[in-house]
C-alpha cells in the first residue's frame, strides 16, 4: 500500500518542501496519465492549509520513474526561480546511493565522459567529445557497503545529465540492479531500479541557512543488506 504523503515529508516550510518519492511514482505529469508526485503535494498542501482556488507548488528538479528519494517542490515562485538558479549555478548538491552486481574497478573515482540523449529511445550514451551534441557529465562516486551479492556506492553528481548515474556507472561494468535500459540482466519486481536520491545540500532561498536533507533508504532486499548513515 502506498505511503501517505505526510508521511514522506523530509523537510517543509513556508517556502519549500522536500518529499521522499517512491519509486513507483511519476515527480510531473506525462502522457501515461498516471497521477505525479506534483499533483499530491498540491493537494496535501491545499488540505493540509485549507488553501482556497489553486495551490501554487513548483518542481524544482526531476528524478526518475524507476528511482526513490528526495525531491525538492517550491511553494511560491520566487524560490522556485532562486532554487533553479541554485542548481544551474552548481551551488546545491545531491548525493545518490546505488546498488550495483559487480566491484568498480576504483574504491573511488571521479568519472568524467561525454553523453548524448536519444531522445526516441529515452536513453544517453557515452560518445566521444566531438559528437555533435554531446555534453559533458561527470561524477563522484566511492565504495561504501558490500553484502554477499552487491555493493553500495554512494554518488555525488557535479553535473546534472540525463540518465547520467546510470549511463556512467554502466559505462565502468557497474550497471544498477534492476536497470534493464542499462544493461542490468533482470528487472527488479516492483520495476525500481536501486538507486536512490539519498541527500540534498544548499543554502535555503530566503533564509540562506544551510539545509541538508536525507531521504532514509528503501526498504527489502537489496538494501536491507547494507548499513546506512541516517
Amino acid at each position: 500500500m502506498k505511503k501517505p504523503l505526510e508521511d514522506r515529508i523530509l523537510y517543509e516550510d513556508n517556502h519549500l518542501i522536500i518529499v521522499n518519492k517512491l519509486p513507483s511514482e511519476i515527480v510531473q505529469g506525462d502522457k501515461t496519465g498516471d497521477v505525479c508526485l506534483l499533483d499530491d503535494v498540491k493537494s496535501y498542501i491545499k488540505e493540509t492549509y485549507n488553501k482556497p482556488g489553486n495551490v501554487y507548488a513548483g518542481l524544482v528538479h526531476r528524478i526518475d520513474r524507476p528511482v526513490s528519494g528526495a525531491v525538492i517542490f517550491a511553494k511560491t515562485s520566487k524560490a522556485l526561480s532562486r532554487m533553479t538558479l541554485k542548481i544551474k549555478e552548481r551551488e546545491f548538491s545531491k548525493t545518490y546511493l546505488a546498488v550495483v552486481k559487480n566491484k568498480p574497478p576504483k574504491e573511488a573515482d571521479e568519472l568524467s565522459n561525454y553523453m548524448v540523449k536519444n531522445e526516441a529511445q529515452n536513453k544517453s550514451y557515452i560518445v566521444g567529445s566531438n559528437t555533435k551534441g554531446a555534453k559533458l557529465a561527470q561524477l563522484r562516486y566511492r565504495l561504501i557497503g558490500a553484502s554477499d551479492s552487491y555493493y553500495l556506492l554512494e554518488v555525488e553528481l557535479i553535473t546534472g545529465r540525463h540518465h547520467q548515474i546510470r549511463a556512467q556507472l554502466a559505462h565502468i561494468g557497474c550497471p544498477i540492479k534492476g536497470d534493464l535500459k542499462y544493461g542490468f540482466p533482470r528487472s527488479n519486481p516492483d520495476a525500481s531500479i536501486s538507486l536512490h536520491a539519498y541527500k540534498l545540500q544548499f543554502e535555503h532561498p530566503t533564509t540562506k541557512n544551510m539545509i541538508t536533507v536525507k531521504a532514509p533508504k528503501p526498504t527489502g532486499m537489496p538494501w536491507d543488506g547494507f548499513e546506512i548513515e541516517s
